[in-house]
């Protein structure tokens, strides 16, 4: 059976694992998808954030004692015009696809919220069929500027 926990601080991620192992399964099993290990632990203080507008938090999915899929949700802090989160990470330990497994973890982390979600996912990536069947559509094309390429 497949148990899923909400972590809302440091001291409640370390009854389960390390930030460091938290982060290393989020890098390994984003694959090419993924940020480096800095952005997801930046994601990780914003999520853990008590400053007004900041705020979110972790699931780790276990099945058998194992970790098989971890989730990091960061609130907004501009409910009304934008969604109140962004599901920033979520990811499952490869030899665990295909059983559900991102279905469950994704609806907890949505039932956890008080408002509305988005993500980001890349054109090509497998999961954007799983995020469409729980019932994310598309609004609108992100676009980027990024200043340090001039």
């Amino acid at each position: 059976m497949l148990k899923i926990y909400k972590v809302v601080n440091e001291e409640e991620l370390n009854k389960f694992l390390t930030r460091e192992e938290f982060i290393e399964f989020l890098h390994k099993h984003l694959d090419r998808f993924g940020d480096s290990k800095e952005a997801i632990s930046k994601s990780i203080d914003y999520a853990f954030s008590k400053n007004n507008g900041k705020g979110g938090f972790l699931l780790a999915a276990y099945y058998d004692e194992n970790l098989v899929g971890t989730l990091v949700m960061n609130k907004t802090g501009m409910g009304g015009y934008i969604p109140d989160y962004v599901l920033v990470y979520v990811a499952v330990d490869g030899s665990y696809r295909n059983m559900g497994f991102g279905k469950k973890i994704v609806n907890e982390g949505i039932a956890n919220c008080d408002g509305d979600v988005k993500l980001h996912v890349e054109y090509d990536n497998p999961a954007k069929r799983l995020y469409e069947r729980i019932g994310f559509t598309s609004k609108y094309a992100e676009m980027r500027y990024s200043n340090k390429e001039k």
